[in-house]
């Protein structure tokens, strides 16, 4: 998934897609894909099968020998010529019961291709420590698609974009000391690709379509001509790919469909196919013909790897939303011809954990955090619904919709403030330094670090300042010595994309002040240049211009989306029976404060279902302790986090919550039966693309 290519050319086809009803829906132009078969193919009337074609005809119906290949400007299944009508489901945003269920939407949407991601972060989380179980098990993902006559495209990375943390990098690999090159042919980085795909593909080897498995390309780095321009680089991807997958699989790479990046992230010759994208409102021809220029004669069936059904929306704006007329007359310009596509996303599924990534603009400050749906307006809904203009038709093998259900009030008790937490002989893992550290560099790959130092309060105040924090560093103060129950109070936030300084008010402390800083990690960049994101605070801290020194450091260890759930949890410190009741009644008045809230979701009958946060700042939420991720309902637009049937059982199910600032006035969170993305400032409306 590229952020280059622009959503904006949509709207403009309006009136072209209302000539066809064919163009109405995505179901309908796949369906009727279905009915008639392949199209006129996409630069000249379909050639007579050449002898060698013909010859293969036969010896696959013979002796039933499995190929796929490329030739004649055509993919080839077993000797027949072969249409892609792909779609991109990532199996790490979907709970692993489901994933059957997901899979049969997309194949009922007309799909014979399900095009895949792999996060070598999901797999590695640390180094050393691999993760296939779960919905890390991969394998059983590609059992489903073989299950279901699904063919495969794996894109194995090791960077993926897909608006994931960190472009599917591991987080640990920015506390290598001297810092790796990443995506590039720094020795140091071909290293540890080297002994990551030595692991992968050899587990994927057997699932290949020569051996009778789904998958009949393999996709090796990602639009990597946005990025770099380093041919020796992707030449030893290719090399390494080949070494363990053999002769017979299709390697592939995606650029978008323009000269500079085709240039840039292509290699010359029929070893790698040249695989192209571009905005969905774009005439797809003339990408395609620029296709053929970087492929071998003969070798570059149309594909678009990447037709975008919708879009993503980041926190703080309107909730992306693309015309299925339009989207649909658009993909029918590919597929009328011969064309192949891939429609990213076929369904987008839900950034569970913390694994959401994020984009920027004009500079590394211009930072800008993906929701926790990743829906996408794709024609199968996050939580599988398909009841929407793009996804409609009469097929009776269409799965219904999985029944949602409302459970209503979920009431909520405040059972501990972070710094009551944080003061407990739970945790031994702090860390001294003269300068405040980078939160991979203390072990702490995603969540939050508190950063404590001591200070000498002025008459007149004082002036922090930090030049880098990464991404939203809460300020406390206190007088530690002078009460010891006083929780520290609130004095302001410094955010990576304001970085405003704040003032610290006079504190009347015997001895000296104490500050605290609470940096949120609110996930990695994924794409461009900034890629290379370490999280916490990166600079000195500055008090009236002076560097402040001598911090201790303190992980906040919530697990993550493939981490155990019983090993390294705060929440597990936690506890509801010595909760504490109380109400907000001036709202506007109360400070700020990191802390948790616990509460029981009663279940009769075990269905999906949504929380709604309404009313709540900003944080984390858990359901029978997994990480169902963020809310931030006050910037918007997504007001409620999905809850997957799977993840609850009948009768009382544990809700935990880490409110950042305000929690709701009545301490309740609402379980009802749709998603909701108008909270926050900018949905005054919904924002049509």
């Amino acid at each position: 998934m590229t952020t280059t290519v622009k959503k904006s050319g949509l709207s403009s086809l309006g009136a072209m897609a209302k000539k066809r009803r064919l163009g109405t829906t995505i179901f309908m132009l796949l369906l009727a894909l279905l009915a008639f078969g392949s199209f006129a193919p996409a630069f000249a009337p379909l050639p007579s099968f050449s002898s060698s074609h013909s010859d293969l005809a036969t010896l696959n119906s013979v002796g039933n020998e499995r190929k796929f290949e490329i030739a004649d400007d055509m993919f080839w299944k077993d000797g027949k010529p072969f249409q892609i009508i792909g779609g991109d489901v990532h199996y790490f945003r979907v709970l692993p019961e489901y994933w059957e269920d997901r899979l049969l939407r997309a194949k009922a949407l007309g799909l014979n291709t399900i095009q895949i991601y792999v996060p070598w972060n999901l797999h590695e989380p640390r180094e050393g420590q691999l993760v296939f179980e779960g919905i890390a098990d991969i394998f059983s993902f590609l059992n489903l698609c073989q299950k279901l006559d699904l063919l495969v495209m794996l894109r194995v990375g090791p960077y993926i974009c897909a608006e994931w943390d960190f472009g599917g990098f591991p987080a640990w690999l920015l506390a290598i000391e001297p810092a790796v090159r990443l995506r590039s042919s720094d020795p140091a980085f071909i290293d540890l690709v080297e002994r990551w795909w030595g692991i992968l593909l050899p587990k994927i080897v057997s699932y290949a379509y020569k051996n009778g498995g789904p998958i009949m390309m393999v996709q090796i780095e990602n639009e990597f001509g946005s990025y770099g321009d380093d041919k020796a680089y992707l030449h030893h991807l290719a090399r390494i790919a080949r070494r363990h997958l053999g002769d017979d699989v299709i390697l592939y790479t995606t650029d978008g469909g323009s000269r500079e990046n085709l240039n840039k992230g292509t290699i010359p010759g029929d070893a790698v196919f040249s695989a192209v994208d571009f905005t969905t409102g774009d005439d797809p021809w003339p990408n395609f013909k620029l296709q053929k220029e970087f492929n071998a004669p003969g070798k570059s069936p149309p594909l678009s790897t990447e037709f975008y059904t919708g879009w993503l929306t980041h926190w703080g704006e309107h909730i992306a939303n693309t015309d299925a007329t339009v989207t649909a007359t658009c993909l029918e310009r590919i597929l009328s011809r011969n064309g192949s596509a891939v429609l990213y996303m076929a369904h987008g599924g839900t950034n569970f954990g913390f694994y959401s990534g994020a984009n920027t603009g004009a500079d590394e400050s211009d930072y800008k955090p993906d929701l926790t749906s990743y829906d996408y307006d794709a024609p199968i809904k996050e939580s599988g619904d398909i009841d929407n203009p793009k996804y409609q038709g009469p097929l009776a093998s269409v799965p219904p919709n999985n029944e949602k259900k409302a459970y209503g009030l979920i009431k909520l008790q405040k059972t501990k403030s972070l710094f009551n937490i944080i003061d407990t002989k739970y945790f031994d893992g702090v860390t001294e330094s003269e300068d405040p550290l980078a939160m991979e560099s203390l072990g702490q790959m995603f969540g939050f670090v508190f950063y404590v130092s001591d200070y000498k309060a002025k008459a007149n105040g004082s002036l922090l300042f930090i030049p880098k924090v990464r991404d939203r560093g809460q300020v406390f103060i206190s007088c530690p010595s002078d009460n010891n129950e006083e929780i520290p109070k609130y004095v302001g936030t410094i955010a990576r994309w304001s970085n405003t300084p704040i003032r610290l008010p006079h504190t009347q402390c015997s001895s000296g002040s104490k500050i605290y800083i609470l940096v949120e990690n609110m996930g990695r960049i994924n794409y461009g240049q900034y890629i290379f994101d370490k999280k916490g605070i990166l600079s000195p801290v500055y008090l009236d211009g002076e560097p402040l020194h001598k911090w201790k450091m303190l992980p906040i260890p919530f697990h993550n989306l493939n981490e155990d759930q019983q090993i390294n949890s705060v929440i597990s410190y936690t506890n509801l029976g010595n909760s504490v009741r109380k109400n907000l009644k001036n709202r506007i008045n109360y400070h700020p404060e990191p802390a948790f809230y616990a509460g029981h979701l009663t279940v009769d009958e075990v269905k999906d279902t949504f929380l709604s946060f309404r009313g709540w700042s900003k944080g984390v939420a858990f359901i029978n302790g997994y990480n169902i991720g963020r809310f931030w309902p006050s910037f918007g637009p997504q007001c409620n986090l999905y809850v997957p049937a799977p993840l609850l059982h009948k009768g009382k199910n544990l809700l935990v919550i880490l409110e950042l600032e305000v929690p709701n006035a009545e301490l309740f969170v609402t379980s009802v039966d749709q998603p909701d993305f108008t909270c926050g400032s900018a949905n005054s409306k919904v924002h049509q693309i």
